[in-house]
């Protein structure tokens, strides 16, 4: 009933055991990275002197300091202690009565302490969704993306991942800055993710693609002079409301305009470009995905 002690494993052991489906690409002003379940109780299950514990925290340490320093609102789960039966309901079937007040077991391990900025969610259930406001504040900022890293990843996390894709949100789940009971279990999770409802991602390709985003320098004009060379005629003579059939834009230029500036760190799509009909249009929908949110409170 109770959770079981869990032994030693290695991160890199279950990292290559996924395929993603989707293409998605986290885009600093949509995305929410939740810390799931960080609490002593949580990981006091493993040894913190051993794998994967050791990685992890200073993952998930390296995660959260990432995203403040992009502007990505960090948030928190955590279960409360001595929680009434009516509260708890079926997950005293499977776990027993959970956590009690004694000690310092429901707070939120030391090196991932949250910053005042940040947000805790009081968890009740599987999902982070579950009865918190966790989709409203999303929802009110305008934040459509959820990067998630924590324990365990069988359970919360992908709980979470499926009901965020139910939701419509884009849900990003870090390898290796999530851990589960067992190598076996946590592989199986990152390959349904992958499959079915998100996109999996290492760590140091969550860092390659905030790090190329900062440093994007697209701007229309610069839009205009690839334009421009693309087909192979003078940028003066290209003007935002002009027909980009009309001068001579295929979807084999597009895809490779699209290519190119996803690799200077732009967050563009072939088929949202693709159904526009003017440069000018192309830049609004960059506008859009590139605006300043208002802060995350």
């Amino acid at each position: 009933m109770a959770i079981p002690r869990i032994s030693a494993y290695s991160l890199a052991s279950v990292q290559t055991s996924f395929t993603n489906k989707v293409t998605w690409t986290i885009n600093a002003k949509r995305a929410v990275l939740l810390v799931h379940d960080m609490q002593n109780y949580f990981v006091d299950f493993y040894r913190r002197d051993q794998e994967p514990m050791q990685s992890l925290l200073r993952h998930i340490e390296t995660l959260t300091t990432l995203c403040r320093q992009h502007n990505i609102p960090v948030v928190y789960t955590a279960q409360p202690p001595n929680q009434k039966p009516h509260d708890r309901a079926l997950l005293t079937d499977f776990w027993g009565p959970g956590l009690t007040g004694e000690g310092n077991v429901t707070a939120i391990v030391d090196e991932l302490k949250p910053q005042l900025t940040d947000i805790q969610y009081v968890k009740w259930r599987y999902s982070a969704f579950q009865r918190t406001p966790l989709m409203a504040d999303m929802l009110d900022q305008g934040r459509d993306q959820l990067i998630i890293c924590g324990v365990y990843a069988h359970i919360g996390i992908l709980s979470t991942a499926l009901e965020a894709f139910m939701r419509d949100v884009q849900v990003f789940v870090v390898a290796d800055a999530v851990a589960d009971f067992s190598p076996e279990e946590h592989s199986m999770a990152l390959n349904y993710i992958a499959g079915r409802c998100g996109k999996v991602e290492k760590l140091a390709d969550v860092v390659t693609t905030l790090s190329a985003a900062a440093s994007s320098s697209l701007t229309l004009e610069s839009m205009t002079r690839d334009l421009a060379k693309i087909l192979m005629v003078p940028a003066s003579d290209i003007h935002a409301s002009d027909n980009l059939l009309d001068l001579g834009l295929d979807s084999i230029r597009l895809m490779t305009l699209v290519e190119q500036w996803r690799a200077q760190g732009a967050t563009v799509d072939f088929v949202e470009l693709a159904e526009a009909a003017t440069l000018g249009d192309w830049w609004a929908i960059i506008e859009a995905k590139t605006a300043v949110e208002p802060s995350y409170a």
